[in-house]
């Protein structure tokens, strides 16, 4: 049901932000490569693995949604935590042989670039860059 809007060109704020287009594309990678795992061997680090990298887009669009500077600066550190939450389970994922080297340095350099550009946004927001 619509509430009387079909404009499809519509698009919230966050959603014009490169670093949450890069961190959706991220998730969508890492849980496209999760569904070849074993489901019942590794239900909750898979479980976490999915929370982890869907956060980095979430908390850059809560974060986006705030009033104050200061409170989207701490929505984008909660993100780049979630972030390093990510790095360290595909670690963990490659050593298990659940992931091989190639997706491992894939997840990675997508990570590199959005952490850069997470810190080129709190600069922006901090006016240092």
């Amino acid at each position: 049901m619509s509430l009387g809007t079909d404009n499809k060109n519509f698009s919230f704020p966050f959603e014009k932000l490169e670093v949450w287009k890069l961190s959706v594309d991220l998730a969508d990678l890492i849980i496209g490569l999760m569904e070849a795992f074993p489901q019942n061997r590794y239900f909750r680090v898979i479980g976490q693995m999915e929370a982890a990298v869907c956060s980095v887009p979430q908390n850059i669009a809560e974060g986006r949604g705030r009033q104050h500077k200061k409170e989207f600066i701490q929505f984008l550190y909660v993100a780049e935590g979630s972030l390093f939450e990510v790095l360290t389970l595909t670690e963990i994922f490659k050593r298990r042989k659940l992931m091989g080297e190639r997706e491992a340095d894939e997840i990675r350099m997508n990570a590199e670039v959005i952490d850069r550009k997470l810190h080129g946004l709190v600069n922006s927001l901090r006016g240092k860059g």
